[in-house]
Parts: structure tokens; sequence; C-alpha cells
């Protein structure tokens, strides 16, 4: 017999569509569950005998397909998770700049000096002055904090007065990572639509249309004195001393920021796109006495379905559709990298905010639950294949279909009203836990179904509605992903 609980699935991003990367480096996934189906097909013989018996079944295909069940943990970059994503939203995450040893020491960043407070590191995106940078994973616990650069660079750059000290081969858990900035003594201020400043150039700083900040430190000098302008909101315009927002917390007013060095946290983003993200899946069943692996290749994801529902965890079902596959009493990685263990996240306890139209939706019209739906249509594209295995050649995508489905108190008709007219409006939702978090957006959708009734005695009258997401013009997308590594509450 074979135990599930003894089943583990990896995962590794293909950079070839339907081929397995050689000597992978497989990630473990997390899961709370997984029909995925690698089964061959067959006909049966049409052939005609006068003993009326048949001719053995012909196998003419082999099905690559199905779906894996987890719990909403924040997505850690190149996790499963993580690029599992990217494969649904068909196109990569635009992160923040960020060097990462990711398991070998003194390979990314390669030293640390008391002497100019200087790091040095491979290139990549440079890290800018006014960027706040947090350090994880070094060897000297000084060395480890959410740190302002002052000259930024893409091989170098310098933290003056972070009091980081030599240290001379980071270790392989050594990370620097881009979560925000951060501007002088009352430079960045609180305006009447977004925020502003005086030297600090907000174009320098990588941020896009359709982002999410979060205003505001923990310390009373890295916040406005004004409660209320401290919090999440979304850019819908960049200036060099100007960032316009929409979304802006309730209350929202003007503050000079005086004598403040306000913090701004920022995350990485992504959008749908048309890119075909494909991965390597390996099921391994090792409580059998020789282990059974099941490779799966080609993998990308057709749709998921991402639930939010009070009293409950938030989940997701992903539905996979893939090219080929194997079997064999060989994992393609014997020692693949733990799971991340970021902690799960629940609705209602973790959801700090959802919005429709930019407002909170609350009473009277509380929101039970919130289902987002995004599916990519895919069509598998078969064919008489010249390479010895079975399965598709070729993946097709169709329209990026998002949805979304709310069960709604019925408190007045405000969301009936939009229904009824036709209105187009937006949604998004903000779920958080150990100051990380997430926020889904779907910028432009149209409310298309519900009625409300009354079902029986001793009941509450609800709304449940239905949405469906169109082209917006400011994202130039249906659905948006905001991820912040980081971020002080």
């Amino acid at each position: 017999m074979s135990d599930a609980n003894r089943v583990r699935l990896t995962h590794v991003r293909e950079v070839t569509l339907g081929t397995t990367p050689n000597t992978p480096r497989m990630r473990t996934a997390r899961m709370t569950g997984e029909t995925l189906r690698f089964a061959p097909a067959f006909v049966s013989s049409e052939e005609l005998r006068d003993d009326r018996m048949n001719a053995d079944p012909i196998k003419v295909d082999e099905m690559n397909d199905g779906p894996v069940n987890g719990e909403l943990s924040f997505p850690v970059d190149k996790s499963p998770f993580s690029d599992w994503i990217e494969s649904l939203f068909c196109n990569t995450w635009l992160n923040q700049p960020f060097r990462d040893n990711d398991g070998t020491a003194d390979s990314v960043i390669t030293g640390a000096a008391t002497t100019n407070t200087e790091v040095t590191h491979t290139t990549g995106d440079a890290f800018v002055a006014g960027h706040l940078v947090r350090f994880t994973g070094f060897g000297i616990s000084g060395n480890n904090g959410v740190f302002k650069c002052t000259t930024g660079g893409a091989t170098t750059s310098r933290y003056v007065g972070s009091g980081i000290t030599d240290e001379a081969a980071p270790p392989a858990a050594a990370r620097m990572k881009v979560v925000g900035f951060q501007g002088a003594a009352a430079d960045i201020t609180a305006a009447s639509n977004g925020i502003a400043s005086t030297l600090l150039d907000f174009t320098t700083l990588g941020l896009r249309v359709g982002q999410w900040l979060k205003i505001g430190g923990t310390a009373t000098g890295d916040k406005f004195a004004t409660a209320a302008c401290n919090g999440f909101a979304r850019i819908i315009a960049i200036a060099a001393n100007a960032i316009t927002l929409d979304n802006l917390p309730t209350g929202w007013t003007t503050d000079a920021g005086t004598g403040k060095t306000i913090k701004v946290f920022v995350g990485d983003s992504i959008k749908n796109g048309v890119s075909t993200i494909s991965q390597t899946l390996e099921r391994g069943f090792l409580d059998q006495s020789v282990p059974t692996y099941i490779a799966q290749r080609g993998m990308v994801v057709d749709q998921g379905v991402f639930n939010f529902a009070t009293k409950q965890i938030a989940k997701y079902n992903l539905t996979f559709g893939g090219m080929t596959g194997a079997e064999s009493t060989t994992s393609l990685d014997a020692s693949p990298d733990a799971a991340t263990t970021n902690a799960i996240m629940a609705a209602a306890v973790n959801v700090g905010r959802i919005a429709e139209n930019g407002t909170i939706v609350g009473g009277p019209n509380f929101i039970e639950s919130v289902d987002m739906t995004i599916k990519n249509n895919l069509r598998m594209i078969g064919g008489i294949r010249s390479d010895g295995l079975v399965g598709a050649e070729d993946i097709g995508k169709g329209s990026v279909d998002v949805t979304v489905a709310m069960s709604t108190y019925f408190g007045n008709d405000t969301l009936l009203a939009k229904l009824f007219a036709g209105t187009a409006t937006n949604i998004n939702l903000r779920i958080a836990k150990n100051s990380q978090a997430m926020i889904w957006a779907v910028p432009r959708l149209t409310l298309t179904g519900g009625q409300t009734n009354a079902t029986a005695k001793n009941t509450d009258t609800k709304l449940p509605l239905n949405a469906e997401a169109s082209y917006d013009s400011l994202t130039v997308s249906h659905v948006l992903l905001d991820r912040f590594e980081y971020y002080e509450a």
C-alpha cells in the first residue's frame, strides 16, 4: 500500500516547453491534495474475427492534467507556488531589486565591509539611493535588518548609518531585497491625492502604475502624525516629486511630515500576459519499499480558483494541462529543496481589506465569501510525434477569463443597483500575516448576475453576485497581484 501522507510533490521550471532541465534542482511543493493524472488512453480494435473475440486494446495517447489544492501562504520567489502563479498569469513577476546567495555561500553577495558600510554583489538591477533594503541570512546578526541605501549601484551599494560590519563571505542564506523607500527628514509629505517630495525623485525607484504602496513604518518618526495618512494605497500616476494614489485610507488628508523620515513599503507585482510558462512536476510515493516517481512535463496552469471565506483558511485550486510524462523508480532529484515555511493565511482573520470601487465593503452589505477564478482556456495540441514520446506537442492559449463570485448580505440596494445598471467597477482584496501581504485586484469588472431571496424562516437575506473582468486601460490588465515580502505594520 501507499499512504497519501508520504507523497512528495516537487517542481522545476522548464526553459523549453515540455523539456525537463538537465540535473534539475527540484523544489518541494506545499499542498493539501492532488488529483494529477498521468494515464494512458486506449481504444478497442474494430477488427472483425470469426471467433467473436477481440484483439488487444491499442494505446493511442497519454493524458497529463489535473488539479493541485493548497492553502494560501506568501509565494516566496522561485518557490513552486510563485512559479505556478507566473504560469497562471502567463507572465513573470516584476521584482524589486534583490541579490540572493540561494544556497551557495559567497556566490552573489560576496562581501560586507565596515569601511563605507559597503556591500559587494554580482551585477543585476541596481539598488538606488533612497531604497529600503532588507538584509536577511547574514552570519553577523548586526548585518541583518532593514537599511536605507545611501549610495546605489549594480555591483556595490552603501548603507551609511546602518552599522554594517565586515563579513568577507556571506553565507548561503544571505539575501538583500528592496522592500520600500525612505525620504530625508520632512521630505515626503501627504498631499490631497497622494504623496509628494522635494528631494527624492520617485521616478528613479522602479515604481509602476497599478502597484500598491504601504505608507508609514512602525516607529513614530517613520510615519505621518495623522493616522489616516498611513496605510495601503494604489499608484495611478508617477512624477518626479509626486505619486498620485487612489484607494486611499479612509480619512486621508494632508500632512507636512514635519520632522519625519517617512518610510514607504513596496512589493513585487504581476499581471496577466501572453507567455507560456511551464514546469515539470514529479510525485514521489516515498513509503514504497522502492519508491515510484511519476514525472509530468510541459505542465501549464490552465485555471486557478482562490477562495476567501469567513472562518476558513484561504485556499486555492490550480488545474494543470501538460504534454508528456514518465514513471520510474529513480527521482529527477533525490534531494529536492525543502518546502517553504511561511505562515498559512485565513480569510477574515488575515484579510485586511476588501474594497469595491475603491471603498471598503462593509455593513450593511457584509461580504461572506469571495471566489476569484482565472482561466486561460488552454488547448493541448496533438500530432504524430517523431521523438518517440506520447502526448501533446504544443499548448495553445485562449482568452484569459477572470470572474469573481461574492456572497454578500443584502443590507441595501447599493450593489444590486450596480448590477441592474451594468456599471463597471473594480475590486481588490488584501490578505496579510507576519509582515507579509498579498493584494489581489481586478481593476475593471461588471456585475453580471445575482438575485436575492427569502429562502426560509430565521435566515438572513443575501445577495450572491457574479462579476466578469474586462480590459482596464490604466493597468492594461484583467487581474493583478502584488506581494509584499516585508512591510512594517
